[in-house]
């Protein structure tokens, strides 16, 4: 049971909390691959907002140390959490010996029982983790991405992934019944049913992008009050992938294979970014969440209208371009504003993504292998203030209306 996928399209019950936009990203591994530590963050108490942030450890693979960059407010720090899968595993510096005593671009080595540093017990599941590359293969075979996705893993893969549809439907479902008021101290009332309802009155042109804003407003409000949802590829970008293929399943009556074939293909899409960037807010910025997301969707809906493996790259790229810069300021650290209307905004796009592609024969200057270099070095270049702590941007003295 590979499933490398399982990185990007999983499973989650969020809880109500004030985390940022990534408090998701917390599986940097799969447990396949028998690291003793699986997550671990910093928090940060911002105490004027009377909010709490977290930065993500990312755990490198080859030297096994947690990286967790740059906290330019040492005094915000108040704790450190973690998860062994070992007993026996440790961690070094002891983490009690953080808190109001970060050092900037601090690491930690974790070690096993017998104190040698993890191994990696599992092979690679794709061999190639580069869009160029596996276009390549395509142009080769004959064959499309979802194919290169079901050689690489097992078969129970269509299982899953069947699963996944089914809790993206049912989050959409469930958000599209539910009123009233979010969670959290910004008194943000729900607007999916509305949404939904006032569409339905209008005229197909203008019902079809309604609905769309609808279905990802559902996730992204059961997301922010603690639902069962989709992490595509994270909580806080949840709602753009179920939008555009529940939208697309119902008004064009694709059958539940070709929408599993196209999960598959906006999970290794997701996968790819993973494996060269980030998709992390914390790390990168919203560019690798939402924008992700909108490149995930943008595949997607690309393949189900039959698009070449050359324009299904082009949609992809066009959804991550065009969030280039994005940056992750949640207000009151919380996964509602702007985070909830984003998410429509990423759904809209990715169907006009995957419209404007399927006007072109797929050539195109900059690839998305491109992309992906320039959004991760984007969001390195982002001050800390715009990564997810709440304390720039939008989120910066912050009034209710």
């Amino acid at each position: 049971m590979k499933r490398k996928i399982l990185l990007i399209l999983n499973m989650a019950i969020i809880g109500f909390s004030t985390a940022a936009c990534s408090d998701d990203e917390t599986n940097y591994i799969t447990p396949e691959k028998k690291y003793p530590l699986t997550a671990f963050a910093v928090a940060i108490n911002n105490v004027s907002a009377n909010t709490t942030s977290y930065y993500h450890g990312k755990i490198d693979q080859t030297t096994h140390r947690v990286e967790i960059g740059t906290i330019e407010d040492a005094n915000t720090i108040t704790g450190v959490d973690y998860t062994l899968m070992s007993d026996g595993a440790t961690i070094s510096p002891d983490p009690a010996t953080f808190v109001h005593n970060w050092k900037k671009e601090q690491t930690v080595t974790v070690t096993t029982e017998d104190n040698k540093q993890p191994s990696i017990e599992s092979p690679e599941v794709y061999s190639m983790n580069s869009m160029t590359e596996i276009l390549d293969w395509c142009e080769h075979t004959g064959k499309s991405y979802w194919e290169y996705v079901k050689e690489c893993e097992d078969p129970d893969i269509w299982d899953y992934l069947k699963e996944v549809w089914d809790t993206m439907k049912e989050s959409v479902q469930r958000g599209l019944e539910q009123e009233g008021v979010l969670p959290g101290p910004l008194n943000l009332r729900r607007k999916a049913s509305t949404y939904y309802i006032r569409a339905t009155g209008y005229k197909a042109s203008l019902q079809s992008r309604g609905l769309v804003f609808a279905y990802a407003l559902a996730v992204s409000e059961e997301n922010a009050s603690g639902g069962k949802i989709v992490t595509a590829p994270t909580c806080g970008s949840c709602g753009v992938m179920p939008a555009v293929l529940y939208h697309l399943a119902k008004s064009r009556e694709f059958s539940e294979m070709r929408i599993l074939r196209a999960l598959a293909t906006a999970g290794l899409i997701g996968n790819i970014v993973k494996q060269n960037a980030s998709i992390s807010g914390a790390e990168v910025g919203c560019q690798g969440e939402v924008g992700v997301a909108c490149a995930m969707a943008s595949a997607a809906a690309n393949q189900l209208f039959g698009g070449s493996p050359a324009q299904i790259e082009y949609a992809a790229e066009m959804g991550l371009e065009h969030h280039l810069g994005m940056t992750c300021d949640p207000v009151c650290g919380l996964v509602q504003i702007p985070c909830i209307e984003r998410n429509a905004y990423a759904a809209a796009r990715a169907l006009d993504a995957n419209l404007y592609s399927s006007f072109t024969d797929g050539m195109h200057r900059v690839s998305f292998d491109k992309v992906i270099q320039v959004m991760k070095q984007t969001g390195h270049d982002l001050p800390s203030l715009y990564k997810e702590t709440s304390e720039g941007g939008l989120a910066k003295d912050y009034k209710p209306m």
